[in-house]
């Protein structure tokens, strides 16, 4: 039975809310948007058709505060919940509470947030539905136990150690030596129990010269699962990504069939519905694919795979919500476009260490092939409190090479951000790079290029701009009224 919805409440802000707003009013439905303090007056709470104040600054008394969030949705009329990213959007408790609200969830049930949000029970599911893993120990309680792994199963170093119910590269350690193994091991579980609530921890085998690939899935509540193909997701920092593709430029269209196909029948397998990403870690080398996780969510990166496709992967997400089944098939998708996307982050180039203030001047790019999806304006305060990322900036070509020239164009010639520092000269040192340019690469490629693309930035900060000003002044003092002006 179909179910109708006429306001959503979006449970996040920034760029996420943003995203979502846009479907809903693509689709005529309503929205309320939810703002701590000093989100007062950012762009989601100005573009929604109604806002609610859900308490202060820290994301403890606002964007995670449950209570609030669902008081919001009922005062305000709304019929359902979409979450986003981030926040609470794996959230199973929180997704349960919609429900027993009578709300409806936009998203994958409780349960399957339940079973996929914990790695250990994740994986045990994985590979009963016989998809590849990485080897490795779950249930790790002290050092002896990674010991006696790697010499019972014969795994050398590096190895990695994960949160159990870790994710969005939080909560992790590479491990090159045995005398690291006590600190990292004691890092790793301090870190998930303050980030997650949950110091069980899991030690894989470190893929040396890996490369992310994810498959986007979308899924009805009839048993309709069907895969939008793959992205590369392989350049991050600090185990976080920083720039997707779809498709990689990594898989034969033979393995591209095969990793797709896993994909899907391993969300058939635990009953998914909505849209989800499963993840997978290729090894370069041997030509190999691992599974990682499944992100029961909407992903930062879903856009790209929207501008290859043609499909609006939110307006799926509420369509399934209202209990409409898929209205194509797997034989209907054919992607006929290269898509590139960037996360500009308000964070320093050099160091990754956030920066915060008001944009004092905003200019996105624009122009054939690129879509802007952003969660600010010129003018706008950026808070310490959440997330960093300011924009993502899309480009799309008929190929690869074509897609890097109109993401080349944005970046160095469209662009421009003041008042705080972004990763914009990273962004386009690495897109501009001999490695990248070919495909060569591995998710170590910030981390053994760094100093090599940090000598092409060329920055033009707000101290350039001063002292132009002043030189100008200067001038004007010295030598009187030029002809030119």
């Amino acid at each position: 039975m179909e179910r109708k919805i006429n306001r959503i409440l979006v449970a996040n802000r920034g760029v996420p809310a943003v995203r979502v707003m846009h479907t809903c009013i693509d689709r005529n439905i309503l929205t309320t948007a939810v703002y701590s303090t000093p989100d007062r007056l950012a762009h989601h709470v100005t573009m929604a058709d109604s806002a609610v104040h859900i308490g202060e600054a820290p994301p403890g008394d606002s964007y995670l505060n449950m209570d609030r969030i669902i008081d919001a949705a009922l005062k305000s009329g709304a019929d359902a919940i979409h979450p986003g990213w981030g926040f609470l959007a794996e959230n199973d408790v929180f997704a349960q509470r919609v429900l027993d609200a009578g709300l409806i969830w936009i998203g994958p049930s409780p349960q399957v947030i339940k079973m996929m949000g914990d790695k250990i029970a994740a994986k045990e599911v994985v590979e009963r539905a016989n998809v590849p893993t990485i080897p490795g120990i779950s249930n790790v309680s002290n050092v002896n136990e990674i010991i006696q792994w790697l010499q019972a199963e014969g795994v050398e170093y590096p190895i990695m150690i994960k949160a159990a119910a870790g994710g969005g590269g939080k909560g992790m350690a590479k491990v090159e030596c045995e005398d690291d193994l006590p600190q990292a091991l004691a890092r790793v579980r301090s870190e998930a129990k303050k980030s997650f609530g949950d110091d069980k921890v899991l030690v894989e085998k470190y893929i040396e010269r890996g490369r992310h690939i994810e498959v986007q899935i979308i899924a009805d509540n009839y048993g309709n699962v069907i895969h939008l193909c793959e992205r590369e997701c392989t350049i991050q920092r600090r185990n976080q990504k920083i720039i997707e593709e779809a498709p990689s430029p990594t898989l034969t269209p033979e393995l591209r069939e095969k990793i797709c196909q896993s994909a899907v029948k391993l969300m058939k397998s635990i009953g998914y519905s909505s849209a989800g990403t499963v993840e997978f870690l290729f090894d370069s080398v041997t030509k190999k694919y691992y599974f990682l996780e499944v992100n029961t969510r909407l992903q930062v990166e879903h856009g790209i795979t929207e501008l290859i496709t043609g499909l609006d992967i939110v307006r799926v997400m509420i369509d399934v919500a209202r209990g409409k089944k898929l209205a194509f098939k797997q034989e209907d998708i054919h992607p006929n476009r290269w898509a590139l996307e960037v996360r500009l982050n308000a964070e320093d180039p050099r160091s990754f260490n956030p920066s915060f203030g008001s944009l004092t001047r905003l200019t996105e790019p624009h122009g054939p092939g690129v879509r802007i999806s952003s969660g600010v304006y010129e003018g706008a305060l950026i808070p310490s409190y959440y997330d960093s990322l300011l924009m993502l900036i899309m480009a799309t070509g008929p190929d690869r090479e074509a897609a890097i020239r109109v993401m080349d164009r944005c970046l160095s010639r469209n662009l421009r951000v003041e008042g705080v520092k972004t990763l914009a000269p990273l962004l386009l040192s690495i897109i501009r790079h001999p490695a990248f340019v070919q495909g060569d690469f591995s998710t170590r490629f910030i981390e053994e290029n760094m100093q090599d693309l940090i000598s092409t930035f060329v920055e033009t900060g707000d101290e350039d701009e001063a002292l132009k000003v002043a030189k100008y002044v200067a001038e004007i003092s010295a030598l009187g009224h030029q002809n030119w002006m």
